[in-house]
């Protein structure tokens, strides 16, 4: 795969372009890129995985927050030349073919959306706290979320969406 963009700057000189290697979503993947290309642009853009949303390009939202190697990153401020020989989980990889992730299944259940936009990265992140611990208190998914801002919920409910996610996790675990 290559990015190309539109120059219309007035510098002529040609930008070197990296060839990467990574899996995302259990798939291996190869592209062509700029070395200044954002990891979220590559995600939307390159990959067409629109799932991983952007919000702010400053990390202070987390809307874009995404896996690589198993750890939350919010990937617009992160390059995507980075992530050469790594994992990246985006939302879009959650879901089986048939049947939805706890998590997902936890949003409905609890009313963990409103919007929307967020979502994503709050699953991710949470993710990555069960990933880690499949036992959290309500404390310790608030402080796993507390990197992503959400503008409708009041985050009660994503909080009861990610503890019904692990309880149905470890569940299904034993």
């Amino acid at each position: 795969m290559t990015i190309v963009y539109d120059d219309t700057s007035e510098d002529t000189g040609s930008v070197p372009i990296r060839r990467i290697k990574f899996t995302i979503n259990g798939k291996k993947k190869i592209a062509e890129v700029e070395p200044r290309l954002l990891l979220s642009h590559l995600i939307r853009r390159g990959l067409e995985l629109t799932g991983t949303h952007m919000g702010c390009d400053t990390t202070n939202c987390g809307a874009c927050t995404v896996l690589v190697d198993g750890k939350p990153v919010k990937s617009c401020t992160m390059l995507a030349v980075q992530v050469d020989g790594h994992e990246i989980s985006t939302v879009e990889g959650l879901a089986g073919q048939s049947e939805l992730h706890p998590l997902q299944e936890g949003f409905k259940q609890e009313h963990g959306l409103q919007c929307g936009f967020c979502t994503p990265g709050m699953m991710m992140a949470a993710k990555a706290l069960l990933d880690e611990n499949p036992s959290p208190t309500e404390d310790e998914v608030r402080w796993a979320l507390s990197g992503n801002l959400c503008r409708c919920t009041g985050y009660q409910n994503i909080v009861k969406s990610v503890l019904w996610a692990a309880e149905k996790l470890r569940g299904s675990a034993e």
